[in-house]
């Protein structure tokens, strides 16, 4: 088969999209979108909390399921970093230990409110006082108790916390309390309007999105609670009616930080979607932004429309001398964690070091090296950061890693994490968590970041927590840091 050839005057317009899928959606990020089947249970409602990791498409499934339920005539209301703060909750509440109430029943009971109420408002406003089955109810009560105050998603959250939260720890005779907590929790202010929604519901449908909780997480007592509290108000309200739809993206550090979910999610394991990307499906992404990127710049796309992924991509990226014309796609997957940003970010890096030294496509295979240190600092970097809350201080222990081989024995892995817990090998900010470490947590916490990578039988390829969920790492005996790493950590191209 020819070989695939694209115009030259493609080489300086082509754009293979933002790493921001908020700004991306703009751009035609529907039109270039991957439809996963992660995608298509969520679209279902079949499933309604979507994890993954930072970068791994979360917000993109977000962007893409608000742009068309709009377009099918739903209403949408997406609740953004803006509309919640992990600082000013913790300022604001009370201790859990002052008076011993239980934050996340609270937060369970305020999300619920808040999330009927924002779902009535939207109703509302599209005239619903002239409708039939109840609509009118509703409507008297949004023009009566929320016409005139317009308390945006967070004051109205604290608003109903601090109520809760004056009678557990208020001066109040025990009898009133319990029976004005009771009233609280159960929404009573609200419930009786719960038949009149499934009335209007019948008839029209909304949807409720709840994206980026880790923007400003701080691991605190009242952040744990906001999200453990939202995941129960999420799964009750979903009961309600087929109609009305809330979905939770939440990001798996964030998961696996707060304890108090995971007995909810042993309950709902059914309603969790987790996000995973493989070689092929990242191919298939970068393919379908090539050809729109051609397209939209007004380029004659037949060609790309009927050469296969592999083919889009070596009419792009040259292969390393000697080697499979996709050779490339490999050497650049290789280096990340199957995340689609990051390979949107290599592949975007790698094009703009071609630029102003070549003058057509595909890229030489040179500027994809000439790329690699910058993008594998920032990586390396990222991934610390996402963790910062767990284990602040990562970075410094990737940092003993520099200019050492890259694989090692289970024996001398385990030497370095001693050293590291005992502080024999300093570090910086890590003194609430190395020093508890014990070898195999630590061998632990590094594969799941994505440092290290395990081979589990002698002969077999290295895995990474991104391409297997479990692995007995107890029983491995070699390792290898992962190639995303090597260029900004120094890795010695060989074992020593």
């Amino acid at each position: 088969m020819a070989k695939l050839s694209l115009s030259p005057k493609i080489f300086d317009v082509l754009d293979f999209g933002t790493p921001s899928a908020e700004r991306d959606i703009s751009r035609g990020l529907e039109k270039y979108f991957v439809e996963s089947a992660a995608y298509q249970r969520v679209r279902s409602g079949a499933k309604t909390i979507l994890m993954g990791n930072r970068g791994a498409g979360k917000s993109a499934i977000f962007q893409v399921l608000a742009k068309r339920e709009r377009t099918a005539g739903s209403h949408v209301i997406e609740l953004s970093p803006e509309d919640y703060s992990y600082e000013l909750l913790s300022s604001t509440m009370a201790a859990e230990h002052a008076g011993a109430w239980a934050k996340t029943g609270a937060y369970a009971a305020a999300w619920k409110y808040l999330i009927y109420i924002l779902v009535m408002k939207a109703l509302a406003r599209k005239g619903m006082r002239l409708t039939k089955g109840g609509g009118r109810e509703i409507h008297n009560y949004i023009r009566d108790n929320h016409g005139a105050r317009q308390l945006g998603p967070l004051s109205l959250l604290v608003s109903y916390l601090k109520r809760l939260e004056a009678v557990k720890i208020g001066p109040i005779e025990a009898g009133v309390r319990t029976r004005e907590l009771d009233r609280l929790y159960k929404l009573e202010e609200i419930h009786n309007l719960l038949p009149a929604l499934r009335k209007v519901l019948d008839d029209q449908r909304v949807v409720v999105l709840v994206d980026e909780l880790d923007r400003g997480w701080d691991s605190s007592e009242d952040a744990k609670a906001f999200v453990s509290g939202l995941f129960q108000a999420c799964v009750s309200i979903n009961g309600l009616h087929r109609n009305l739809r809330v979905y939770v993206s939440l990001r798996q550090e964030l998961y696996d930080d707060i304890p108090a979910l995971y007995e909810d999610a042993q309950k709902h394991r059914d309603l969790l979607e987790r996000i995973y990307w493989s070689e092929e499906s990242l191919l298939e992404l970068i393919a379908k932004r090539i050809r729109y990127s051609a397209h939209e710049k007004g380029f004659d796309t037949e060609a790309l429309e009927r050469a296969a992924d592999h083919e889009c991509w070596s009419a792009v990226f040259a292969a390393p001398p000697g080697m499979a014309r996709d050779a490339s796609f490999g050497y650049m997957v290789d280096r990340t964690l199957y995340r689609p940003r990051e390979l949107i970010q290599f592949c975007s890096e790698a094009l703009e070091q071609a630029r102003g030294r070549a003058s057509k496509l595909p890229v030489p295979y040179s500027a994809i090296e000439r790329s690699e240190y910058g993008y594998s600092a920032e990586r390396t970097k990222d991934i610390a950061a996402e963790y910062r809350s767990q284990y602040p201080g990562l970075l410094s222990v990737f940092e003993v890693f520099r200019n050492h081989p890259p694989t090692f024995s289970r024996e001398e892995l385990e030497l370095l994490c001693l050293e590291l817990a005992f502080g024999d090998i300093p570090t910086h900010g890590t003194g609430s968590w190395l020093p508890l470490c014990d070898p195999d947590d630590l061998i632990e916490i590094l594969w799941r970041a994505g440092l290290l990578t395990a081979r589990p039988t002698e002969g077999g390829r290295f895995l990474g927590s991104h391409q297997v969920q479990h692995l007995n790492l107890a029983a491995v005996q070699r390792f290898r840091v992962h190639d995303m790493f090597h260029a900004s950590l120094g890795i010695l191209p060989k074992d020593a």
